[in-house]
């Protein structure tokens, strides 16, 4: 019989290594845990927030609408109320009309009641367009009639037939308006006259009165 062979030793370094891995493996894999907890964890509080937000918008849908309505509402309730007081001028100056003999007391009357709706109007950022004897602007005004007037100047607004209002600066009605449109052979001797008149009203001025 063959003598058996000794069985070597296993090495001990290699018991060391295998030992410090399994330790390494171990701490990973209880790092990931940690960080997967971590990562729950956040998850739940992102997802409860979601739920408030939600909630919350929610609620700001239904109450929206209310709120809108209410604010629409007491503007509404704000303008009337500055309204009133002149309604009941021209109550009492209607109801004065018929006794009244003086034609020019009436009249003072409703201009006083006109001036203050203007008034009222103004102070909520309403404001009439001028537009009488300026230049024609389809921005603010709007063109009912042509006439020619060849000693005005063309493009000029003439008369207005109904006022026009802004409110903050923006245009909520243009002025209705009547416009001077001369021909271009009437233009032309308006631009050959004007010069003429400067040259005269200079002369004039330069005259000196003679003394008595």
């Amino acid at each position: 019989m063959k003598p058996k062979r000794k069985e070597k030793p296993e090495d001990e370094s290699s018991h060391k290594t295998n030992d410090k891995e399994q330790k390494m493996k171990k701490e990973e894999l209880e790092t990931l845990l940690a960080e997967l907890d971590d990562l729950r964890n956040q998850k739940d509080e992102l997802y409860s927030k979601l739920q408030r937000v939600s909630a919350d918008y929610a609620n700001f849908q239904k109450r929206a609408p209310k709120q809108i309505a209410d604010t629409i509402s007491y503007e509404k309730e704000k303008i009337i109320k500055t309204l009133l007081p002149a309604l009941d001028n021209l109550e009492h100056t209607l109801q004065n009309a018929n006794s009244s003999e003086n034609v020019e007391v009436l009249v003072k009357g409703v201009q006083i009641i006109y001036d203050h709706i203007l008034d009222i109007l103004k102070s909520h950022g309403v404001e009439q367009t001028k537009a009488l004897g300026e230049k024609f602007d389809p921005t603010f005004h709007e063109a009912m009639m042509q006439k020619a007037e060849p000693e005005r100047e063309d493009e000029i607004v003439l008369e207005e037939y109904q006022k026009g209002y802004k409110l903050n600066g923006r245009v909520i009605r243009p002025t209705k308006v009547i416009v001077n449109k001369l021909t271009t052979e009437q233009s032309n001797q308006q631009q050959q006259t004007e010069p003429q008149e400067q040259a005269d009203n200079i002369d004039d001025e330069k005259e000196i009165p003679e003394e008595e």
